[in-house]
């Protein structure tokens, strides 16, 4: 009788991914014999499997390269990846410690949100890890549909069901750009492997001249933009933003953010360097648009959540000037930055989920008039993060950008990072306009429907330390990611 030997696979580079799933799966059974009261105690478990995640990507840090890659090269758990992951998952910890109080205030406690937001993050972690082509396109996908989900989850509201549909209709279209591009320079290259294209480039030195090469390379870089809401593909963001269940709203302002950054880097950083000097005029352009546009949108919202969805935006440009930088400082710039604004964009969102009625009502900047002097501790934490998100020192938003704007700088790009200062300061006046109405304006509300629980202290100091402790001792923070750079 012949025997059949099986292949030797190493589960290594995706165990992280594996635990999450598990976990994720074992929360869908479990939702099904759980009352709805006590659908929050999902939400625990939630939080341990990320945890459990979490020392799975730890333990991964500076492992041999065959330990890293597996399943034929389709997926590197290199120090690149870990960082990223490790963004995500901070991401998905301190929202679903903000989730559980918001759907009971909006009466739509169902359980299968929690498992949807680690289906999420197990997509972004793919993203991130992806040395394949297709690997990062599963990612994508398996993120999308969750995001999909968790954009309409609140079914009650007709806002909500509506940011589900854009983001389904305008999220599908961009996927398209993306996968045509991934077929496209399949075609021009015969394989879909990262460090295999990366060696057909350098090895064909005309491979900038193929017409399929450019164009599968041009419509890559619209799909990720579309995920990073870079600018002119932004125009899905305020809307699905505002509409989607506010702790969702966090969630996807940090996580996929990172992640579409993560595959972004990934793959120009690897496939394309001899062509740099092609793509960086177009991120240059990306860049300072998207910084531009988020801001100057911004500074005349009346909607919180509006608000900082353009601000979202214009975060996405700062990151891109790291990118057009495309150097060390740079490149480990992007990473600062993204860790440091999951805290404090996340951080401001659980403020503003407390200071919410049910129905999204009480979200108007307006609204949060002598809010500072009802509740000085939340009042203090909120200005921290509204600092932070303008670039002030001693927060890790100055640093981060500090890192951005010197990368370019050091590139060559003064232009570029002039421009990013000028945004920077005009984003001032929208982040100081709700600490003048907190501080500075005489209270119309009594806030006495706030309920803090230790779930929203938790989120809020840990996201308070991750805001200050990186502002003031940056080094490192900052030296894991130049270790992790590609």
């Amino acid at each position: 009788m012949e025997h059949i030997a099986m292949p030797a696979i190493n589960f290594a580079p995706i165990m992280p991914e594996m635990i999450l799933s598990v976990v994720a799966m074992v929360l869908l059974m479990l939702n099904v014999f759980v009352p709805g009261e006590q659908k929050g105690y999902l939400g625990y478990l939630s939080l341990a499997g990320i945890v459990a995640t979490g020392y799975f990507v730890a333990i991964g840090w500076n492992q041999p390269v065959e330990v890293q890659m597996g399943f034929a090269g389709a997926v590197q758990q290199d120090n690149f990846s870990l960082f990223f992951k490790g963004i995500v998952l901070v991401s998905a910890a301190l929202t679903v410690l903000i989730t559980d109080q918001y759907l009971q205030r909006e009466e739509c406690n169902q359980g299968e949100i929690y498992p949807l937001m680690l289906f999420a993050t197990v997509g972004m972690m793919l993203m991130a890890a992806g040395t394949d082509l297709m690997t990062i396109f599963l990612g994508l996908e398996v993120l999308s549909v969750s995001l999909y989900v968790l954009a309409g989850f609140n079914r009650g509201s007709l806002r909500s069901n509506e940011a589900g549909l854009k983001y389904f209709l305008l999220g599908a279209f961009s996927t398209g750009f993306l996968l045509y591009g991934m077929a496209l320079t399949y075609g021009a290259t015969g394989t879909t492997k990262v460090a295999n294209i990366a060696s057909y480039v350098v090895d064909n030195g005309v491979a900038g001249a193929n017409v399929y090469f450019l164009a599968g390379m041009l419509l890559m870089g619209v799909g990720f933009s579309f995920k990073i809401a870079a600018a002119p593909f932004h125009m899905w963001t305020p809307d699905v933003y505002e509409g989607s269940p506010t702790p969702m709203t966090a969630f996807m302002s940090a996580g996929p953010k990172a992640a579409g950054f993560a595959a972004f880097l990934r793959v120009f950083v690897s496939v394309f360097p001899t062509l740099k000097a092609d793509w960086t005029d177009l991120i240059w352009i990306l860049a300072v648009l998207t910084m531009t546009i988020g801001n100057i949108i911004a500074l005349s919202q009346d909607n919180i959540k509006r608000m900082l969805a353009y601000s979202s935006i214009a975060h996405a440009g700062y990151a891109l000037v790291g990118f057009t930088a495309g150097n060390g400082v740079g490149l480990a710039g992007i990473m600062f930055y993204l860790l440091s604004y999951a805290f404090m964009n996340i951080g401001a969102f659980a403020i503003i989920i407390l200071t919410g009625k049910k129905g999204e009502a009480n979200l108007n900047v307006s609204d949060y008039a002598g809010f500072g002097f009802k509740h000085p501790v939340l009042g203090l934490a909120m200005s921290l993060f509204l600092f932070s998100l303008a670039g002030m020192p001693p927060t890790a938003g100055f640093i981060g950008k500090f890192y951005l704007f010197s990368g370019a700088i050091k590139a060559g790009y003064t232009w570029l990072a002039i421009i990013g200062v000028l945004n920077s300061a005009a984003s001032v006046y929208y982040y100081l306009r709700v600490m003048v109405f907190m501080y500075m304006k005489n209270p119309v509300e009594e806030f006495d429907w706030m309920r803090v629980t230790p779930a929203f202290m938790l989120c809020i100091a840990v996201s308070a330390a991750g805001v200050l402790i990186p502002g003031i001792v940056p080094s490192f923070v900052f030296d894991l990611a130049q270790k992790a750079l590609l």
